[in-house]
């Protein structure tokens, strides 16, 4: 789109119409093609609405609320028409009531040598010199191509003013320097200042605002740039060869460029324009998400990779090394999907000559770089966690330091937090011990390939043989627990029946869990990698189980020596035991049972997790993603050391208040992307696609939930009768539309279909007969 210019296309009206480049700040309008007389008008600046500005760290200010970007684009346009230094209706007097038309339209006469426009029955028009009348009302004229004809009055559509004795010859030259001054994209600016209080405004009183002068020339040009516009003004009246126009409404313009008023059509608007790409991810403005980093925080992140200050260098033993005497040789399994970019935590395992299994979960530990209350500490509360998008991701802490600084790497030595587990033959925790550590992480694998691992069953993977057989071990051990005792309240029965909780302990909560990959996230038809993960795949549930394990061995340290610490919890006491016996195990029950657990938090002693099946629980594996976490971290290793603990039980409260804020929005930003991502993987795929899926749930009558299992999103269809929650069916996606969040799903159903045989000889009882297809 050129400068200011009008992007056109044979069938549609002109995109910017309503919306042009010039409003926008960010992109640098190229130099204007008009003429000087053009530039009084000035530029309208960036949009404060819009909230593209950025401080002097490059961040984004404030929020982009993209459901009102219409409205906030008129606010805007009101602010420009209040702080403009030069108003040009302040030139001209502009009445505002129809009972000045007659005012305006002053009556005119033809006469020799006047300049005027007219029609010809070919409806094209031309300008013409008068020269004499022809008849009583009709005129003698010589156009533009030195024709000489006779006209009736009422094709005249216009009379150039400011000229008395026009020659025809030169009527060529007159056009050709109208047209170095026609560019409709000016007309935007005329809309601007006079559709506030609907005035109205003739072809020279526009002359006047929009080019500073209502000479012949501009004038005429004014007639033609009102005459041929069919966006921003409307003819209300003409009398004696003048026109009076009115800017059309806002909602007008939309509507007769097909454009309804919604956030939608805003954003499409703008990226047919292209000011946005395709799939620009608007949740990043909205939700104000801090994408890059302050040179402050950069440098201070340098200086910690250039000069090691290790707050616990006197105290690590090794793992893996085998040269000190509290050392063990050891493998080290990392396990993660393909393309980690944080690598946090690590497992090891070895069995004891008594039989039981002992257990190592090694943390990376980025507090021996990062003090509390430090800016990178600050930082890094500031953001709560790292986001993950399926185009992008934005850790908590700057980039290089945390991949190089703080991750497990493959063949490195690593500073970690290990806590080993020795494990009772009914999976309960014997002892635990949490100590400073340095590794050496012997394989980084994916999901895939240690599941693979675990099929083939080597003998030199023996360690990993027994981190399975242990997570089997612990997840039958958590779903044996009974905490139906705690969990009972003191109720009067002559008012409330007591509750009747789950007896059991831990609750299985695998799911289906989609995730995708995005290359060239601004083409317009970018690459997409769909990863569909079973959460009951045996290395997801190992890893699983080891996290969950470290947890609550973390919560036990944390109540055996009265540390403050951010407990998680669900006490789970208003849950029927027989509330989702009804319904299939698998994604159904999980879906129910996840869409009532609400966590809790305490910071001074454990509560029980009942979902996990725990007596209590710290997150405590992910301190370079986590913001949680790495608070866990700062106590732990406060009381290892011996000192006093950094925080409160108060200011942890809160610390995780603001944070939990932050992860919140984090949380909705990445579902809003992966689901928006989804969709456009759909809407890619050949129609007539089948699909399978499960009813998660019945929302009314036959209007179910469904799981589309090869994809991992969630649809509302329409199942036929008789279908309950947990049937599995065939789908195909009749409608998916990204932007606008739509999503049709549509439920095969076989037919039966009357066929008669063509085949000579064929019984007739079998030609009747009716196939089900």
């Amino acid at each position: 789109m050129s400068g200011g210019g009008l992007l056109r296309t044979a069938c549609n009206p002109p995109l910017s119409g309503f919306l042009s480049l010039r409003f926008f700040h960010p992109r640098r309008r190229r130099p204007s093609a008009l003429s000087g007389r053009h530039r009084n008008l000035g530029h309208a600046s960036s949009l404060p609405s819009l909230v593209f500005r950025l401080d002097r760290h490059g961040f984004i200010e404030r929020s982009c609320y993209v459901h009102s970007l219409v409205e906030s684009v008129m606010e805007e346009l009101a602010v420009i028409r209040a702080t403009r230094r030069i108003r040009a209706t302040a030139k001209v007097g502009l009445p505002s009531s129809n009972e000045l038309f007659d005012a305006k339209l002053e009556k005119k006469s033809l006469q020799k040598g006047l300049l005027l426009e007219f029609r010809k029955e070919s409806q094209k028009t031309l300008l013409a010199v008068v020269q004499k009348p022809d008849g009583k009302k009709n005129w003698m004229v010589c156009d533009q191509n030195g024709v000489i004809c006779s006209i009736k009055p009422q094709q005249v559509t216009y009379v150039v003013p400011g000229i008395e004795d026009f020659d025809h010859t030169d009527i060529s030259e007159f056009v050709q320097k109208a047209q170095g001054l026609l560019d409709p994209s000016i007309l935007e600016c005329a809309w601007i200042e006079l559709s506030e209080n609907k005035r109205t405004v003739t072809a020279e009183e526009l002359a006047e605002i929009i080019y500073g002068s209502k000479e012949s020339l501009e004038s005429y040009c004014s007639h033609l740039l009102l005459s041929r516009d069919d966006i921003y003004f409307n003819v209300v009246d003409s009398k004696a060869y003048c026109s009076l126009y009115e800017p059309r409404p806002s909602i007008q313009i939309l509507k007769a460029m097909g454009l309804m008023k919604t956030s939608s059509t805003a954003v499409n608007l703008l990226i047919d324009i292209g000011y946005f790409p395709v799939h620009v991810n608007l949740d990043l403005f909205k939700f104000n998400i801090h994408t890059e980093y302050s040179e402050e925080v950069m440098s201070a992140a340098e200086n910690l990779l250039a000069v090691s200050n290790d707050l616990d260098e006197l105290i690590y033993f090794g793992l893996t090394l085998g040269k000190q005497e509290r050392s063990y040789i050891l493998k080290v399994y990392a396990i993660d999907v393909d393309d980690a970019d944080e690598l946090d935590d690590a497992l090891s395992a070895t069995r004891l000559p008594d039989g039981r299994i002992k257990l190592w979960i090694h943390v990376a530990d980025p507090t021996c770089l990062v003090a509390p209350h430090s800016i990178l500490d600050r930082e890094a509360m500031r953001r709560g966690t790292s986001i993950f998008l399926p185009t992008a991701t934005y850790p908590m802490f700057p980039e290089k330091l945390a991949m190089e600084g703080m991750s497990l790497q493959q063949g490195k030595l690593c500073r970690a937090v290990s806590v080993s587990v020795t494990l009772s033959q009914d999976g309960s925790i014997a002892d635990f011990a949490i100590e400073n550590s340095i590794i050496r992480p012997t394989y980084m694998l994916t999901y895939e390939n240690a599941t693979e691992l675990l099929h083939l069953n080597l003998e030199e993977e023996a360690a990993l043989r027994i981190l399975s057989e242990a997570a089997l071990l612990r997840f039958q051990w958590r779903c044996d627990q009974d905490w139906s005792s705690m969990d009972r309240l003191s109720l009067e029965s002559d008012i409330l029946e007591p509750p009747n909780p789950i007896g059991r302990g831990a609750i299985d909560t695998a799911t289906i869990d989609p995730r995708i990959k995005v290359a060239n996230p601004d083409d317009p038809e970018p690459s997409i990698t769909l990863y569909v993960e079973d959460q009951s795949n045996p290395a997801m549930r190992l890893v699983s189980e080891m996290m969950i394990l470290c947890g609550e061995v973390i919560a036990t340290f944390g109540s055996c020596n009265n540390i403050s610490l951010p407990y998680r919890g669900q006490p789970q006491s208003n849950i029927s035991a027989s509330a989702f016996s009804h319904l299939p195990e698998g994604p159904a029950r999980s879906a129910a049972y996840l869409k009532i657990m609400a966590a809790e938090m305490i910071f001074r002693n454990p509560i029980r997790h009942g979902l996990l099946g725990l007596p209590g629980y710290v997150q405590f594996t992910s301190p370079i993603r986590r913001y949680i976490d790495l608070l866990a971290h700062y106590q732990v290793k406060a009381f290892i050391r011996g000192e006093s603990l950094p925080f409160s039980a108060g200011e942890l409260e809160g610390m995780t208040c603001l944070v939990n804020m932050h992860v919140r929005v984090a949380k909705r930003l990445q579902s809003n992307s992966l689901r928006y991502w989804l969709l456009e993987y759909l809407r890619r795929q050949e129609r007539g696609r089948t699909f399978s899926a499960m009813i998660l749930r019945l929302i009314k009558d036959r209007t179910a939930a469904l799981l589309l299992t090869e994809v991992g999103v969630q649809a509302i269809a329409i199942v036929s009768a008789g279908k309950k929650v947990g049937d599995e069916l065939k789908v195909t996606i009749d409608e998916a539309h990204p932007r606008d969040d739509v999503l049709s799903v549509r439920e095969l159903l076989y037919e039966c279909r009357r066929v008669t045989s063509h085949l000579t000889g064929c019984p007739q009882e079998i030609q009747n007969s009716t196939y089900l297809f």
